[in-house]
């Protein structure tokens, strides 16, 4: 069974894109995956330093989530788009997260992973333009990403009151991504 390590790329309680994780980790559980929901808020880090890294080593939350994402196969990840690029919450947890560990390979909480990406946003174009650079940012520290993605626009309107979609297509479409996540972490980890 794959091992699925699930966030959204933001801590806000109401987070659109925490609403759209919880409905893709459902769906990577239904297409046979093991999800592991997080939550980046229980990670809190300093922006990245050298100097601290130096003096102090990485923070422990980034130590833990190290830890966490080297025992998954694969990630499933909503990020919001700020100002047409990445969090600043999700670049600073990866650039701590793929710092070299001792006795570790280089980048071993990310290379060889399985990355399905979504997003959903108030505008027009549902953070699309954030995740071309989160798609380069991880094909970049070896991450396979999937090329299918899914961006959701005017995400105020897609869900209901208790946070599930009232659109059956982008549900489909969503549950659709999570099986090619599930499957093709299968096929690359066995």
């Amino acid at each position: 069974m794959p091992k699925i390590i699930a966030f959204a790329g933001s801590t806000r309680s109401a987070s659109y894109n925490k609403m759209l994780i919880r409905s893709a980790a459902d769906d990577v559980k239904k297409a046979g995956g093991e999800v592991t929901l997080i939550d980046l808020r229980d990670f809190p880090m300093p922006l990245y330093d050298g100097d601290i890294e130096e003096s102090d080593g990485p923070p422990p939350s980034s130590t833990k989530l190290y830890e966490l994402m080297k025992e998954h196969q694969g990630m499933l990840l909503a990020s919001p788009e700020y100002n047409s690029s990445i969090t600043a919450v999700l670049k600073n947890t990866i650039d701590w997260v793929s710092r070299p560990r001792s006795g570790e390979p280089p980048l071993a909480a990310f290379s060889g992973k399985v990355a399905a990406l979504l997003s959903a946003s108030p505008g027009a174009l549902g953070g699309l333009r954030g995740l071309v650079h989160i798609r380069s940012i991880l094909g970049n520290i070896g991450v396979t990403v999937l090329p299918n993605q899914i961006a959701v626009p005017k995400a105020m309107e897609v869900y209901d009151a208790d946070g599930s979609l009232k659109d059956s297509r982008l549900a489909e479409k969503i549950a659709g991504l999570a099986r090619e996540l599930v499957e093709t972490t299968r096929k690359l980890h066995g």
